[in-house]
């Protein structure tokens, strides 16, 4: 097994980490969760471009049919920055639902990024996240039944950026197998999660060597050493747990 990242994926996180490090995404999610979504949108654009939306989507609908492994590379990046949008549900989980049911249109226009789309899928997920900008709206019932939704009543969020909306069901797309898509979405979100550890820590410990009491720094403390090293630690074995994962479902194996 390897453990670490090819030089094609290592090139791949520098390369978003450069567009995301410039774009102001701060601002940007901001703005998203007052609603003006714009530069989120030019932005979702932007990382479309460099095939992050493109992903998961098979080579026959013009998407770039990557490993497991590869959606942790971009989804820990798009974590460390806090990067706004349905992007588990658009390019995580729903590629591989839309598959199932050929919906070779919706496909194509996710791996271009011309598209956003989301997903309810109670009682795991009953809400859709964004579900007025995205252009396609989903609901996954206990039967596996898979249904074109409208966007319903929103609903309030500890986080101001996740916009959550209840969906009201409509026409139906049909029957699938839910159970790699949602594997998928799990490992997206882990990795998102891993990213926005690391980042906290990171912005933790920069403002732990300017922050003075006493005179001093306060990072020069011990306590607050120990503190921010056990932090550092629970990431260390945090990450090469999502990698394995991937591993796992990239080969399809039954203990991912």
């Amino acid at each position: 097994m390897r453990f670490g990242q090819t030089s094609e994926q290592s090139a791949f996180a520098a390369a978003l980490d450069d567009l995301l490090s410039s774009s102001e995404v701060s601002a940007v999610s901001r703005d998203w969760a007052r609603g003006e979504t714009g530069p989120g949108l030019d932005l979702w654009r932007h990382l479309a471009e460099l095939g992050v939306t493109a992903l998961l989507v098979p080579d026959a609908y013009d998407g770039l049919g990557a490993s497991p492994v590869d959606l942790t590379v971009a989804f820990n990046r798009l974590g460390y920055h806090g990067v706004p949008g349905p992007w588990v549900e658009t390019v995580a989980v729903l590629p591989e639902l839309l598959t199932q049911v050929d919906e070779g249109k919706a496909l194509t226009a996710i791996a271009s990024g011309e598209v956003l789309a989301t997903l309810a899928a109670p009682p795991r997920v009953p809400r859709a996240l964004d579900a007025d900008v995205a252009d396609h709206v989903f609901t996954l019932d206990a039967d596996a039944m898979l249904q074109r939704g409208d966007p319903g009543s929103r609903r309030q969020s500890v986080d101001p950026t996740r916009r959550l909306f209840e969906v009201l069901p409509g026409d139906t797309a049909g029957i699938v197998d839910v159970g790699r898509a949602l594997e998928l979405g799990t490992l997206a979100c882990s990795a998102q999660l891993l990213g926005a550890g690391g980042r906290l820590l990171a912005d933790t410990v920069t403002y732990a060597n300017q922050r003075e009491q006493f005179g001093k720094p306060i990072g020069a403390q011990q306590a607050v050493k120990h503190l921010l090293a056990d932090v550092r630690v629970a990431l260390d074995f945090a990450a090469p747990l999502v990698h394995n994962a991937a591993v796992e479902l990239d080969a399809e194996a039954p203990t991912a």
